[in-house]
């Protein structure tokens, strides 16, 4: 966290434009040149006597020698004295921080008499940055100025201006208050602050200040008048002096760093305190720890209200990564901006509190994502799970007005052969044939609402509405139909009879949502609409799909295979609507239903039965005579007994018939559906056999293949 602070810290440094040159503060540097040409690694104190008597011809305000002379050098050390006991503006220094004495350089004797001494301890970063500069310290019992803020006092001194103490803790120098750095400030956490430190703003990178080489001032190949009225800082700048340090500006992580000498950083340090106390120069600032909570509260506040406001997008994850651009962006404008003025603001805190808290609210989007499943169960496509995910507002009980598209099946006379069979028998079968169905049904992105025994209640456009719903329940039709030559293969091989399914579909407004209470609750379907679909279907036979008008209009006619329409008046309907039985959908989707003719035969002998219509699922109290004079492999023709009161059967109407012997005795029940097809007869009429029992379906099979 430390370092990430540091990098944002360094980054803004160098983003931001460049302060000109302090032309206030120059440097005569030492390098390896100048140690070649006096010939010694060491150089002896005369050829600094000479330096310094040179620069201080030019009437420097203040000189800083950075460089440690608690020791004589021979030849010229009496020189240097000398120079030293001569001159109030030249500043020596010592290192006063230490954690033995080993680390630890005494001053210059002379210079220490007369206080002209500072302490040129740097504090580097654990990223090995100096980022901030002691104004002093303690040692011994005794205040140590800096050397930088020693060199700025005497310049400061020159414009009249000293330091006032405010409160012990803070002081004034001309128009700026310093205050101390603190163990938290900016993205610092815990740090070492003793001492009066500042937060060290670099005028420049390496090189911004005036720099010339000893041997320019030693050979006199520099300007009379240079140095008047500067601070000169003496230094060595050469790589083999070992005073080389990382700054804010020795470059980035793709790049190798290139130091700062000491003494450049020195001038920096000096640079700063004159620039704030003459210049009004910001110093780097920060907020006290209780608004910085705030601060980084604040954008906790930003990460969560973007992610949950986004979380029902249906470009979900563009969308979040884009916010989170945007709250980056925002942020670091902010805080750059901020630094320009000379605050520093947390960036990474507030860029872990956004992370975080959209990650709080994505964990507690997915824990309402896992009620979500409990509610939806295992009926819905991916998509759609996926959606209601984004989307806690689906938890919400109550419901919404929407248009959408109904499909229902149903197994043609089931219950009759369930009735035959053992419950775990039915329950196998009705698992096989559901599983085929409902992977059929998920393939189109139908939403299961309801298994009902054999029937199967399907939406389109509930929870998620698409502009193809219509046509997808049709295609989720045809391909349910198709499904159905799989699973009557298996029910072959199994031993029972063939199953046979309508299916009905109709669109129109409804009202959808989570019904029940907060203990239970079925997210389910509510309207007329849904009734009128149960309707529809009823009026199917096996392997057929009927649809409502709407939804044919809905699902484009021009794709739509029609075989036929008609007029029908379901229960509870005040006009006539028109349904069509539906061969196939072309387009994307191209799927169509085979057509099988029935070849109807014969009777060499007719068949007498009594049957009774159908109302819903009740038997009606009269039964009627007739025989069965014609066979198909599913269809039959009934004749009516014309010596009884005739019967009007309507096409579409449910009977329940039995066969009757000469004995009298009666069958089982059969069950059929009256169609459409016109007898020749008047009374007589056509019917589709929905259920037969084992033993009455062998005989017909038998009796059908003997007929010519």
């Amino acid at each position: 966290m430390a370092m990430c602070n540091y990098f944002c810290l360094t980054t803004y440094m160098r983003w931001r434009p460049q302060a000109p040159r302090d032309e206030r503060i120059a440097i005569v540097g030492i390098d390896d040149i100048d140690v070649q040409k006096i010939g010694q690694v060491i150089i002896p104190d005369g050829v600094y006597a000479q330096l310094l008597a040179k620069l201080q011809e030019m009437q420097p305000r203040a000189i800083g020698l950075d460089i440690y002379r608690d020791l004589p050098v021979e030849p010229g050390h009496q020189e240097l004295v000398q120079i030293f006991a001569e001159s109030p503006n030249i500043v020596g220094i010592q290192k006063v921080v230490g954690s033995s004495p080993r680390e630890v350089v005494g001053p210059s004797p002379v210079l220490k008499e007369k206080g002209q001494v500072g302490a040129n301890d740097l504090i580097v970063d654990a990223d090995s940055r100096v980022r901030r500069n002691y104004l002093y310290m303690t040692s011994g019992g005794e205040t140590v100025f800096s050397f930088g803020f020693y060199l700025a006092l005497l310049y400061l001194e020159t414009e009249g201006i000293i330091a006032e103490d405010l409160d012990g803790a803070r002081f004034k120098l001309g128009k700026q208050v310093f205050t101390p750095f603190e163990a938290n400030d900016g993205g610092y956490v815990r740090a070492d602050a003793r001492g009066f430190q500042l937060l060290l703003n670099y005028r420049g990178p390496i090189e911004h200040f005036e720099m010339v080489s000893m041997t320019d001032i030693l050979e006199e190949k520099v300007p009379p008048d240079w140095g008047r009225d500067r601070i000169i800082l003496i230094g060595a700048v050469g790589e083999s002096f070992n005073d080389l340090f990382y700054s804010p500006y020795s470059g980035n992580p793709l790049m190798l760093p290139r130091p700062m000498s000491g003494v450049e950083i020195h001038g920096n340090i000096t640079s700063q305190i004159i620039s704030a106390a003459l210049d009004s120069r910001a110093l780097f600032r920060s907020w006290s720890e209780p608004i910085e909570w705030l601060w980084i509260l604040l954008w906790s506040f930003v990460g969560a209200s973007l992610t949950w406001i986004l979380r029902g997008s249906t470009r979900l994850h563009l969308q979040r990564v884009s916010a989170g651009m945007i709250s980056i962006g925002v942020l670091s404008g902010t805080t750059y901006w901020a630094f320009l003025a000379g605050w520093w603001l947390p960036v990474v805190p507030p860029l872990v509190a956004i992370a975080g808290s959209a990650i709080a609210v994505t964990s507690y989007i997915a824990n309402s994502a896992g009620k979500i499943r409990k509610t939806f169960g295992r009926y819905l496509t991916d998509e759609v799970v996926a959606n209601l995910l984004e989307n806690p507002e689906g938890l919400k009980m109550g419901g919404e007005r929407r248009k959408i598209t109904i499909l229902t099946s149903d197994l043609r006379g089931f219950t009759a052969t369930s009735e035959r069979l053992p419950p775990e028998e039915v329950v196998n079968i009705l698992n096989f044939y559901l599983s085929y169905m409902a992977d059929a049904i998920t393939s189109y992105q139908g939403t299961i609402d309801e298994f009902m025994g054999d029937g199967i209640l399907v939406l389109f456009g509930a929870p998620t509405a698409r502009d193809d719903d219509p046509q997808r329940a049709i295609a989720c039709a045809i391909a349910m139909q198709l499904a159905m030559v799989k699973v009557n293969e298996e029910m072959k091989e199994w031993g029972y009879a063939p199953l046979l399914m309508g299916i009905g579909i109709n669109t129109g407004e409804v009202v959808v949502g989570n019904i029940g209470s907060e203990k239970r609750t079925k997210y389910g379907v509510v309207g007329s609409q849904v009734n009128l679909t149960y309707r529809i279907e009823s009026y199917t036979t096996g392997g057929q799909i009927l649809i409502s008008e709407p939804t044919l209009h809905d699902a484009d006619p021009s794709i739509i295979k029609v075989n036929s329409e008609k007029q029908v008046k379901p229960k509870g309907v005040k006009n006539e609507i028109t349904i069509y039985d539906i061969g196939g959908i072309e387009g994307d989707y191209n799927m169509f239903l085979p057509k099988k003719e029935e070849v109807f035969k014969c009777l060499e002998s007719d068949l007498a039965l009594q049957y009774a219509l159908l109302d819903g699922k009740n038997v009606g109290d009269s039964s009627f005579p007739g025989s069965l004079v014609q066979l198909s492999e599913s269809d039959g023709l009934v004749k009516c007994d014309p010596t009884g009161d005739p019967v009007v059967v309507s096409p579409m109407s449910n009977i329940k018939l039995n066969l009757v012997t000469n004995t009298g005795s009666v069958s089982e029940d059969i069950y059929a559906k009256v169609t459409e097809k016109e007898a020749e007869e008047k009374g007589d009429f056509y019917i589709y056999f929905t259920a037969k029992p084992p033993d009455i379906q062998a005989m017909f099979e038998k009796l059908y293949r003997s007929l010519k």
